[in-house]
């Protein structure tokens, strides 16, 4: 029982050691969805070769939490097993194994749902973020709210891939603010970074654009191919924009004209 016991605490404390990962990765800037795939591979050790894993290799905070959620991977479940084989190898009648198992069952149900719980979730990650901000020096910034992320609106990451409509063009070709799409950044294959880029950047094969606009028009910008069907879709998010731009105007000419009639006196 002891080692049944020991089993689930170890089980117990990997948890524990991604979902600190995932909120210290997370508050270096990364997204939550990105910090928890690598957290969960850095623990385990499948070690995914993608886009993110760059990012984290050239950030030295990220690099060493995930050099230390490697180590600790590596130890916890190497336990793991060991206490798992010894709880089902031991002497004992088939009665007893079967009391084992069902009391593995029932803990490894506990953690599964203590770890897919909302309210665990909501209560466990603001425990940590203020652990982490007191004892901690991480970069701590809230990117959605800095760049007030709302309405359809986010910040994504585009890879140029060869045939792409954005590729061997400057910025001022393509003329992506006229769709609604601001240029953060570019990340070239080389590992240098343009911030704030100008008009005159050409983007390049390979490059990684950090984008900031509506969801649904930078998804259809990653599918856009270069030649006549490109610049017709250019143009007609170009359109689009221009539409939600006009709406934005008479919403705010009869919201100036409500506010400027005055209220009926009682």
């Amino acid at each position: 029982m002891t080692t049944l016991i020991s089993f689930l605490l170890v089980v117990a404390l990997s948890m524990l050691m991604v979902r600190i990962a995932t909120v210290a990765l997370t508050l270096t800037g990364l997204s939550r969805e990105a910090a928890q795939f690598q957290a969960r591979s850095a623990f385990t050790g499948v070690g995914f070769t993608t886009s993110e894993s760059e990012y984290i290799v050239r950030h030295p905070v990220r690099r060493r939490i995930i050099l230390w959620l490697m180590l600790l991977g590596n130890l916890g479940i190497v336990t793991a097993f060991s206490s798992l084989l010894l709880t089902l190898v031991e002497t004992a009648s088939p009665q007893e194994r079967f009391i084992r198992v069902l009391w593995l069952l029932l803990g490894l149900g506990l953690l599964w749902f203590l770890g897919t719980s909302r309210w665990v979730d909501r209560y466990l990650t603001r425990w940590i973020e203020r652990a982490l901000r007191r004892w901690t020096r991480l970069e701590v910034k809230d990117y959605e709210a800095l760049l007030q992320v709302s309405g359809g609106f986010q910040v994504a990451e585009l890879h140029v891939e060869p045939g792409s409509w954005l590729a061997d063009k400057t910025l001022a070709e393509c003329r992506l603010n006229q769709e609604g799409i601001l240029v953060l950044g570019i990340f070239r294959p080389d590992g240098t970074y343009i911030g704030a880029p100008r008009g005159y950047t050409r983007i390049q094969e390979g490059d990684m654009l950090v984008l900031y606009g509506r969801g649904e028009t930078l998804e259809e910008l990653s599918q856009r191919l270069q030649g006549a069907s490109g610049d017709a879709a250019h143009e007609r998010a170009v359109r689009e924009q221009n539409l939600e731009l006009e709406r934005e105007r008479l919403e705010d000419e009869l919201a100036a004209q409500r506010r400027a009639v005055p209220s009926p006196k009682p």
